[in-house]
C-alpha cells in the first residue's frame, strides 16, 4: 500500500512539474529556430542545418541535463532551490570572509533582480509568439496580434488575485498535450528525412563551430533561447523534488523538444522558404488553429509559472530584508506557497505592457530575452562554486572540475548576447538594475536606521531594573567608586616597573565600571518618564528591531499614556538564511524579572512570520497567552534624510519614500490590526 500511494505521489509530482516547471522552456520551440535561421545569416545546406541543429540539441544537453539537472539540483538548501535558496546558502558558508561575503551577496542580488527582467520578457515573448500564429493561418490578422496579446495578458494578470488552486490542476495535462503534439509533429517530419538524425552526432556541432567561427559565436545569442526557463527547474525544487523534476526532463521534456528541433530542421530541409515561421508553417493546414490555440494555452500556462515565481521571490526578499514589506494576499488557505501581491502584479503588467508595445514581435523580443537568461545562468554557476567550495567543502581541483566547464559555456553564451545589447538587450538589464538599486537602497537604508535606534539607546534589562523600583543610587555609587579605585590601583602598579598584572582583569573592571555609569546615566534619565506610573492589567507585547535596547514604543507609552501592562515581552523577529524553521527552534525565551520576558522569533526565509500564533506556544510564560488581552506595541519611524555620513542623498530621500509607502508590520507579521497600537518617532539617517 505504502508503495503504490509513493508511486502515485510521484506519477503526480511530476506531472504538476511538467506544467509548471517546464512551460517555459517547453514553448521554447515557437521561436529558438525561427531567430537562428530567419536572421538571414545562415546558408541553407544540409551541412549547415545540421551543424545548427547538432548546437541546439548539445546546447539543452550541457546546460540542461548535466548543468542543471546533474549539479545544480543538488545545490539543495534545506530542501529548496532557486538563486535566492542558492545566495543563501553560498553566503552563509562565506561568512568568515566578509569582503567575498558582501560581493556574493551582490552578485546574487543582481541575478534575483534579473529575474525581473525574466519576468517581464516571458510573457511577453512567449504570448506574442502563439498569436503570431494567427498571421499563418491568415495574414489579415496581423493587426490583431498585438491587442490580442494584450487581452491575453490582461486576463492573465487579472485573475491572478483568485489564486491558482481552481485552474491549476490543469495545467500538467495541458502540458503533456502541448509536449505530445510537438513531439508528435516532429517525428512526423523527421521520418520524411532520416538524414536530419545525423544532427545527434556532436561532431557536426563541432564541425560548423570550426568552419564558421565568427558566425556561430554571433548565433548563439539566438541559439540559446532553447534553454530559456532552465532555472525555473531549480528554482522549483522544493514544491516537486529532484526525483519528479528529473523524471519529467528525461521520459517527457527532453523527447519531445529533441523530435520537434530535428522536425523543424528537417522542415526546412524541404522547404527553406518557411524560415519565416517554421513551427506553425510545418503545422498542417487543418491542426493549424488547434495548435495556435494549444500554444496560447501553453504559453499562457508558462507566463504564470514564472508570474506565480515572482510572487514567491518577492516575498522570499522581502524577509531576507531586500525589499521593504508589501501586502501579501494568500489566495490558498491550505498551502502557504500561494500568494498575490498586488503591487508585483500590476507594476509586471505595466512593464509587460511597455515591452509588448515597444518591440512589437517576438523576434525584436528575443534580442531583448537571452542577456537576462545568460547572465542569470552565469552567475547560478559562480554560486555554485561557492557552494561547492565552502558549503560542501570539495577540494579545489573537484570544484573547478566540476563549475570551470560549465562556466566556460555560460561565458561564451552570454558574450554573445552582449552583441544584442543596444538592439534590447538593455531593456532588461535596465530592470533589473532599478530593482538592484532599490533592493541595495533598502539595505542599506535599514541598517542606517539600526544604528541610528542603537546609537544612545539604553540597555532593556538595566532600564527595566530601574522602572520596577530595584534600583539603590547610593550602592550604585559606592560600587562605582569602589571599582573605579580598583582601576586606578591596577594603572599604577602597571606603571610600575618589574610588577606583572593581567591585563584581563582590568578590561573586565573597565567593562563593570561603564556599565554602572550606563545604568546610572539610565537612571538620570528616566526620573521624569517614571512618576506617576500606573500599573493596567493585560499582556503588551513590543516589537523592537534590535535585542537588549528599549523599544521606542515603550518609552513613548510611558512618557505619553503613563500606563504599564502586566505582563510585558519584548519580541524580535528574525529571518535567517534558511528556507524553514520548526517549531522547535522557533522561539528563544529569557526571562528579565518583573513578568517580563525577552522573546527571539526566528524563521526561514520561507516560513510566514506570524507573531501571535508563534508567542502562544511558548510554555515558558507564567500567563495564558489570550489574544484578546494582548496589546501590541509598534513603532511608527518617520526617516528623515539629512546631509551626516551614510548614503548619497538621493538614496536616503528613496529610502525615505520607500519607508514611507511600505505595508504595516502589524499585517506582515499577522497581528490583528484592532491588537496594535503605533507610536510614532523620528529617525534621522
Amino acid at each position: 500500500m505504502s508503495t503504490l500511494h509513493k508511486q502515485t505521489s510521484t506519477a503526480t509530482l511530476t506531472l504538476g512539474a511538467i506544467g509548471v516547471v517546464y512551460g517555459d522552456i517547453g514553448t521554447s520551440v515557437l521561436y529558438s529556430v525561427k531567430e537562428v535561421f530567419n536572421s538571414g545569416l545562415v546558408e541553407f545546406t544540409p551541412a549547415n542545418i545540421y551543424g545548427i541543429l547538432s548546437i541546439f540539441i548539445w546546447t539543452i544537453t550541457v546546460i540542461v541535463s548535466l548543468k542543471y539537472i546533474t549539479l545544480v539540483l543538488q545545490a539543495d538548501n534545506h530542501g529548496e532551490g532557486g538563486l535566492v535558496a542558492m545566495l543563501a546558502l553560498a553566503s552563509s558558508s562565506i561568512r568568515h570572509r566578509p569582503k567575498l561575503h558582501h560581493i556574493i551577496v551582490l552578485i546574487g542580488i543582481f541575478g534575483t533582480c534579473l529575474f525581473y527582467g525574466d519576468g517581464v520578457i516571458t510573457p511577453a515573448i512567449s504570448v506574442l509568439s502563439a498569436v503570431e500564429g494567427m498571421v499563418v493561418v491568415s495574414p489579415h490578422l496581423h493587426e490583431f496580434v498585438i491587442p490580442a496579446t494584450l487581452a491575453i495578458l490582461f486576463a492573465l494578470f487579472f485573475v491572478q488575485k483568485f489564486g491558482t488552486k481552481g485552474i491549476g490542476k490543469f495545467f500538467g495535462p495541458i502540458m503533456v498535450l502541448w509536449f505530445i503534439c510537438i513531439a508528435g509533429l516532429g517525428l512526423y517530419h523527421v521520418s520524411q528525412n532520416l538524414m536530419v538524425l545525423q544532427a545527434l552526432n556532436p561532431l557536426y556541432a563541432l564541425q560548423f563551430i570550426s568552419h564558421y567561427p565568427l558566425l556561430a559565436f554571433i548565433l548563439l545569442g539566438a541559439i540559446v533561447l532553447c534553454v530559456t526557463g532552465g532555472e525555473a527547474l531549480y528554482a522549483d525544487m522544493g514544491h516537486f523534488g529532484k526525483r519528479p523534476i528529473r523524471l519529467a526532463w528525461f521520459f517527457i521534456v527532453m523527447p519531445a523538444l529533441m523530435l520537434n528541433y530535428l522536425g523543424q530542421g528537417a522542415f526546412l530541409l524541404a522547404h527553406p522558404e518557411a524560415k519565416s515561421n517554421p513551427f506553425f508553417l510545418m503545422i498542417p493546414d487543418m491542426l493549424r488553429i488547434p495548435m495556435v490555440l494549444l500554444a496560447t494555452m501553453a504559453t499562457v500556462i508558462a507566463s504564470q509559472a514564472l508570474i506565480s515565481g515572482a510572487f514567491s521571490i518577492t516575498k522570499q526578499v522581502i524577509q531576507l530584508g531586500f525589499l521593504p514589506r508589501l501586502r501579501i494576499v494568500y489566495t490558498n488557505i491550505k498551502e502557504v506557497g500561494q500568494v498575490y501581491i498586488p503591487a508585483v502584479n500590476w507594476g509586471l503588467f505595466v512593464a509587460i505592457v511597455f515591452a509588448v508595445v515597444m518591440f512589437k514581435s517576438s523576434g525584436a523580443l528575443a534580442a531583448a530575452y537571452g542577456i537576462a537568461v545568460c547572465t542569470d545562468m552565469l552567475i547560478t554557476t559562480i554560486l555554485t562554486y561557492f557552494v561547492v567550495r565552502y558549503a560542501w567543502k570539495y577540494p579545489l581541483y573537484i570544484c573547478f572540475g566540476a563549475t570551470a566547464f560549465f562556466f566556460f559555456i555560460d561565458v561564451l553564451f552570454w558574450s554573445s548576447n552582449l552583441l544584442k545589447l543596444f538592439k534590447g538587450g538593455w531593456f532588461p538589464l535596465l530592470l533589473g538594475g532599478i530593482m538592484f538599486v532599490l533592493m541595495t537602497t533598502w539595505r542599506d537604508g535599514k541598517r542606517l536606521v539600526t544604528i541610528a535606534h542603537t546609537a544612545g539607546q539604553m540597555n532593556l534589562k538595566l532600564f527595566l531594573d530601574d522602572l520596577f523600583g530595584s534600583f539603590n543610587t547610593k550602592r550604585l555609587l559606592t560600587a562605582l567608586d569602589s571599582t573605579q579605585l580598583k582601576i586606578d590601583k591596577l594603572s599604577m602598579d602597571i606603571a610600575s616597573a618589574g610588577v606583572n598584572v593581567d591585563d584581563e582583569e582590568i578590561i573586565e573592571l573597565t567593562k563593570q565600571r561603564n556599565l554602572l555609569q550606563q545604568q546610572l546615566a539610565i537612571h538620570e534619565k528616566c526620573q521624569v518618564l517614571f512618576e506617576n506610573i500606573k500599573k493596567v492589567k493585560g499582556i503588551a507585547v513590543f516589537l523592537v528591531a534590535e535585542q537588549n535596547i528599549v523599544p521606542i514604543a515603550l518609552k513613548q507609552n510611558l512618557k505619553h499614556n503613563k500606563v504599564l501592562h502586566e505582563y510585558n515581552i519584548f519580541v524580535t523577529v528574525n529571518t535567517h538564511e534558511v528556507p524553514w524553521i520548526g517549531l522547535n527552534k522557533r522561539s528563544e525565551v529569557t526571562y528579565l524579572g518583573h513578568n517580563c520576558w525577552k522573546v527571539v522569533l526566528n524563521f526561514g526565509f520561507k516560513n510566514d512570520p506570524d507573531v501571535p500564533e508563534s508567542l502562544r506556544h511558548i510554555e515558558q510564560f507564567n500567563f495564558d497567552f489570550i489574544h484578546s488581552q494582548v496589546s501590541y506595541f509598534l513603532s511608527h519611524e518617520n526617516v528623515v534624510p539629512t546631509l551626516a555620513q551614510g548614503m548619497a542623498l538621493w538614496r536616503e530621500k528613496l529610502f525615505a519614500q520607500m519607508h514611507l509607502n511600505a505595508g504595516t508590520a502589524a499585517e506582515f507579521l499577522k497581528i490583528p490590526s484592532n491588537n496594535v497600537v503605533e507610536m510614532g518617532a523620528k529617525v534621522e539617517i
